[in-house]
C-alpha cells in the first residue's frame, strides 16, 4: 500500500501536514453552510443582516493580508503562529454552539466570530505558504500542490453535504462543533512536524510593501496577479446573483440545484488528479493558461441555460464540472510556480499583497452585481460577469507564462532585474 501512495505521503512530516490541512479544509466547508444557516434559522436574519455577516468574513483579507504577510516574514517560527491561529479559531467557532446552548447567541456575536475567524485565517494562510515550501522538496512542488488542492476539492464536494446533514440532525449552531474539532485536529498535526523554516527577514525601509513591489517587477507574477484579480471580481459578481437567478428565473428547487452543483464539483477532483500529467505533457505555464481558460469559460452556460428543467440542470452541471476542473488546474500550476520562484525572505509578503488586491475584488464584485442586477436584470448581469471573467486571458497570454515549461531550479533574487528577459525551462523565471 505504501508503494501505491504518492511519494510525498511516504514522508511522515509532509503526511502530517497534509492530513491537518485536509481536515481543516473540510471544517471550513462545514462552516460555510452552518454559520449562514445559524443566522437564518436561529436568529432569523434578513437580507441586510446576511450581507453584513458575509462582509464581516471577507473584510479581513482586504484589511490585514498585507500587514500580516509583512509581520509573518519576520517570524522565526511560523508553524507556531499557525498553531496559535488554529487554537484561536477553535475558541471562536466553539463559542457559537456554547452561546446557543446558554440561549445567549446573537447576530453581533456571529459578526465578531466571522471577522475574527477571518483575521486568524489570513494569518494562518500567509504563514502556510512558507511551511509548505519548507516541507516539500523542490522537485515535488507539483505533487505537493496536487495533494493539498485535491483535498480542497474533496472538501468542496463532501463538506456542504456533511454540514447539511449535521444541521439536519442537530441544530445549525451545534454543527459548528465539528468545525471547531477540525481546527483542533489541524493544530495537533502541525505540532507534530518540525521543518527547518527559513530565517526571518530583517525589517528595513519599505518592509511593508516590499512583497507588492517585488511582485509588480516580476513579469510572470504581475500577469497572474492581474488575471486572478479579474477573475475574482467577475466571479463574485456571478456568485452573488447565481442562486437568486437559478431559483427565481430558472425555477429550480434548492434540492435540485444543490445536487447538480454537488455532482459537478467532482470536476475539481478530476482536475486535481490530471494536473500532474497535464504539466508533464505541455509544461507548467501552458497548464496554468489552460486552467485560466477552463475556469471561467464553462460558466457561460449558466446565462445560456433555458428550457426544460432537465436541460437546465445538465447545463449547470457541465458549467460547474468544467469550472471546478479549471480552478484546480490553475491553482496547482500557479501554487507550484510561486513556490519555486518567490524568495523565502519575501514569501509571506508577496502572498499578503496578492490576497489584498485579489481578495479585495470580491466585495467590489458583489457590490457591482447588486447595482447591475437591479439596473439591467439578473440574466444580463450574469452575461457580463461570465464574459468579463474570460478577459483574464488577456493578461497572461502576452506574458512569459505560456513559454515556461519546467519549474525553475531556484527562486528569483529578492531584487529582480528592472528589465527582465523572458526565459523558459529550468532557468529562473522573470
Amino acid at each position: 500500500m505504501r508503494r501505491r501512495l504518492p511519494a510525498l505521503l511516504n514522508d511522515r512530516p509532509f503526511r502530517r501536514y497534509w492530513a491537518g490541512q485536509s481536515v481543516s479544509l473540510l471544517g471550513d466547508q462545514i462552516s460555510l453552510i452552518a454559520i449562514p444557516l445559524t443566522a437564518v434559522l436561529v436568529l432569523h436574519a434578513d437580507a441586510a443582516e446576511m450581507s453584513r455577516l458575509a462582509t464581516a468574513g471577507l473584510l479581513p483579507a482586504l484589511l490585514f493580508s498585507l500587514p500580516a504577510g509583512a509581520w509573518a516574514d519576520t517570524r522565526t517560527h511560523r508553524r507556531r503562529v499557525m498553531i496559535c491561529a488554529d487554537l484561536g479559531r477553535v475558541v471562536l467557532v466553539g463559542s457559537v454552539p456554547l452561546a446557543y446552548a446558554l440561549d445567549a447567541l446573537t447576530l453581533t456575536q456571529l459578526y465578531v466570530v466571522a471577522f475574527a475567524t477571518g483575521t486568524l485565517t489570513v494569518l494562518f494562510d500567509v504563514c502556510n505558504t512558507t511551511l509548505f515550501v519548507a516541507l516539500t522538496p523542490d522537485d515535488r512542488f507539483i505533487e505537493g500542490s496536487t495533494l493539498v488542492h485535491g483535498s480542497r476539492s474533496m472538501s468542496s464536494v463532501a463538506g456542504p453535504s456533511i454540514g447539511g446533514a449535521l444541521v439536519q440532525l442537530l441544530a445549525a449552531p451545534l454543527a459548528l462543533v465539528a468545525d471547531a474539532l477540525t481546527y483542533l485536529t489541524s493544530a495537533g498535526f502541525l505540532a507534530r512536524v518540525a521543518p527547518a523554516e527559513p530565517p526571518p527577514a530583517t525589517r528595513t525601509k519599505g518592509h511593508l510593501t516590499a512583497g507588492l513591489r517585488w511582485m509588480l517587477r516580476s513579469e510572470v507574477l504581475r500577469a497572474t496577479f492581474a488575471a486572478s484579480a479579474t477573475v475574482q471580481f467577475f466571479n463574485f459578481m456571478f456568485h452573488t446573483l447565481f442562486v437568486l437567478y437559478a431559483t427565481t428565473e430558472l425555477g429550480l428547487s434548492a434540492g435540485a440545484l444543490g445536487a447538480a452543483l454537488g455532482v459537478g464539483a467532482v470536476g475539481g477532483l478530476i482536475g486535481a488528479m490530471l494536473t500532474g500529467r497535464i504539466v508533464s505533457r505541455i509544461g507548467v505555464g501552458p497548464a496554468a493558461i489552460l486552467g485560466y481558460a477552463l475556469f471561467p469559460t464553462p460558466l457561460l452556460l449558466v446565462p445560456l441555460a433555458d428550457g426544460p428543467t432537465e436541460l437546465v440542470l445538465t447545463l449547470l452541471f457541465l458549467a460547474e464540472f468544467g469550472s471546478c476542473a479549471g480552478a484546480m488546474i490553475v491553482d496547482i500550476a500557479l501554487n507550484s510556480l510561486e513556490a519555486a520562484i518567490i524568495p523565502d525572505a519575501l514569501r509571506s509578503r508577496v502572498l499578503g499583497a496578492f490576497r489584498t488586491v485579489a481578495h479585495g475584488m470580491r466585495p467590489l464584485g458583489a457590490l457591482t452585481a447588486g447595482v447591475l442586477g437591479t439596473a439591467i436584470g439578473l440574466r444580463a448581469t450574469l452575461w457580463v460577469a461570465t464574459s468579463g471573467a474570460v478577459l483574464c486571458l488577456l493578461w497572461v497570454l502576452p506574458s512569459p507564462l505560456p513559454r515556461i515549461r519546467a519549474l525553475p531550479t531556484r527562486p528569483l533574487p529578492a531584487e529582480p532585474r528592472p528589465d527582465p528577459t523572458p526565459s523558459e525551462g529550468p532557468s529562473p523565471v522573470p
